[in-house]
């Protein structure tokens, strides 16, 4: 088994309802995939590049898993598409029903066409980084030897992001 986080977003509505709706549906999949051991609270944030759109609802789960990161990635695909989400249409980070990103496996670094592991804007995101260090504070990015409560602090420094937790 090995511990991957993975990264949820919601802003518009889909089959399962409101944003919230959606995540919390969601969630009830990603726990067919293994043990959820921990999860975060929702974080209503601002969209980041495309802004004319509806604020997002992030949160990050903590999931012991058997499956391989592709198989993982594969799964994750699966469940996007069915709360309606095509990426292979639509705006780059335009509005979504839900997003699912792996952030970490492990301590697995992987950088094929299909995966980067951990997940490559991690570190200047922060609704990424909010609700992962909130269930994972102490944890190290095998990469930047860096706990996430360090790289959320090298972020608030030089980012000001709008970010209101436990919605």
């Amino acid at each position: 088994m090995e511990t991957a986080y993975i990264a949820l977003g919601a802003n518009i509505p889909s089959f399962a309802g409101s944003p919230r709706e959606t995540l919390e549906a969601a969630i009830l999949c990603l726990a067919e995939l293994g043990t959820i051991v921990s999860r975060s609270r929702l974080y209503e944030t601002a969209p980041v590049g495309y802004t004319d759109q509806p604020t997002f609802l992030n949160a990050a789960i903590a999931i012991e898993t058997i499956l391989e990161p592709e198989t993982l990635l594969d799964r994750l695909l699966a469940i996007e598409r069915s709360f309606g989400r095509d990426r292979s249409h639509g705006i780059p980070n335009g509005p979504r029903t839900l997003d699912l990103d792996i952030l970490l496996y492990g301590n697995r670094i992987l950088n094929t066409q299909k995966l980067q592991v951990p997940h490559p804007r991690i570190a200047q995101r922060a609704f990424v980084l909010i609700p992962l260090s909130e269930i994972a504070p102490g944890r190290i990015h095998p990469q930047l030897n860096r706990s996430m409560t360090q790289l959320l602090q090298d972020l608030e420094k030089h980012d000001e992001d709008l970010i209101h937790g436990g919605r």
